[in-house]
């Protein structure tokens, strides 16, 4: 597998670790991924719920938690550490700023728009912005955007597909439609990135649904410059999250996964299980709204507080919450470790081209 650049930093293993929230890819994960030439990812969702016995209000725990979870992964790693931040959030300028002021190498900021993003960049930093968006109309506006607003252009751009966990950039209808498609997407955006080939080199990340070496040469041969898998890394030692957590992926069939429609207001994939049956019996209803973390989320409409439910998950409470996942979950087949992870993907990657490529 070849290295890239984001802007002046080598990433010698062209994966990326998805950012994953509320707890499942801290430092220790991000740590890890980075170690072995990745790109480590801490979520920042949700980190005033488990920084809750720092001092202050949630958005302070908050703040403080991300603080504390970016230097843990800078003790354990020299490699390359990024911060994901959903647009959506409410604290979503406090996350930026301090992620800017602890020196992240990379920050991925995606579930909206992130058209500010440039302005929060003083002088003198060294971090990079690297925009996910799921089409390539939202990459072209976000590039004139933020050329013509602050004479910046991404330093690369993640293009998230239809079959990723979590919340998705697509409305329900357009999953399955190859319009969307990855595969279509890539292309399309490899080609919005080269149009600005005079002024920066702009490599696409492609993401959703990646699950092997195979899939990543794969896009690569599409022109992606590299891959961001997300699901792959939950069922690793290193992973943030519980046992319990984990052990949900590696039991879990391709059938077992479900679009569900997330409080957020977007349509999310996740492993159906008593959680999500309850909240479709109309059991769950949150009481109050001591958050309000996402922008979007009114408590009085919602069918259950989003922050608490995969809280609940990553800790192993699995009666009160549930795991968002990427398609291809029923290929986890047990618990190992990163290096073991990377190390099989760096075999089918070579098997496949040795195959003659994809």
């Amino acid at each position: 597998m070849k290295s890239f650049f984001i802007g002046n930093l080598e990433v010698k293993l062209p994966v990326i670790q998805g950012g994953m929230g509320v707890g499942v890819s801290l430092s220790g994960l991000a740590s890890a991924v980075a170690n072995e030439g990745g790109v480590g990812v801490i979520s920042c969702a949700g980190l005033g719920l488990i920084y809750r016995k720092s001092p202050g209000d949630y958005l302070n725990k908050s703040i403080l938690g991300l603080k504390e979870e970016i230097q843990k992964a800078r003790e354990k790693s020299k490699g390359i550490i990024g911060v994901n931040i959903m647009v959506a959030l409410t604290n979503y300028a406090d996350m930026v700023k301090t992620s800017i002021a602890e020196k992240v190498d990379v920050i991925f900021a995606g579930a909206g728009l992130p058209f500010d993003l440039p302005s929060y960049l003083p002088q003198e930093s060294k971090t990079k912005l690297v925009p996910i968006v799921s089409s390539s109309r939202a990459a072209k506006i976000i590039c004139d955007k933020w050329k013509n607003n602050y004479d910046y252009l991404p330093d690369a751009i993640v293009v998230e597909g239809p079959k990723a966990g979590g919340h998705l950039g697509f409305k329900v209808n357009q999953l399955e439609d190859v319009q969307y498609s990855l595969e279509q997407l890539i292309p399309e955006v490899v080609s919005i990135a080269d149009s600005y080939k005079g002024e920066k080199n702009i490599p696409v990340i492609a993401a959703g649904g990646i699950s092997t070496g195979e899939d990543i040469l794969r896009f690569i041969e599409m022109g992606a410059s590299g891959v961001q898998m997300g699901t792959l890394f939950v069922t690793t030692n290193e992973c943030d999250a519980s046992d319990t957590f984990k052990n949900v992926y590696v039991n879990a069939k391709y059938e077992d996964v479900k679009i569900i429609q997330s409080p957020v207001g977007m349509p999310g994939r996740a492993i159906d299980g008593e959680f999500i049956q309850s909240v479709e019996k109309g059991n769950e209803a949150p009481k109050s709204c001591p958050f309000h973390c996402i922008k979007t989320c009114d408590y009085t409409k919602s069918p259950y507080c989003i922050v608490q439910c995969l809280y609940q998950a990553a800790r192993g409470n699995m009666k009160k919450g549930y795991a968002f996942t990427g398609i291809n979950v029923h290929l986890s087949q047990k618990i190992s470790s990163v290096k073991e992870v990377i190390s099989n993907l760096k075999a089918e990657f070579l098997n496949a081209k040795l195959a003659g490529g994809v």
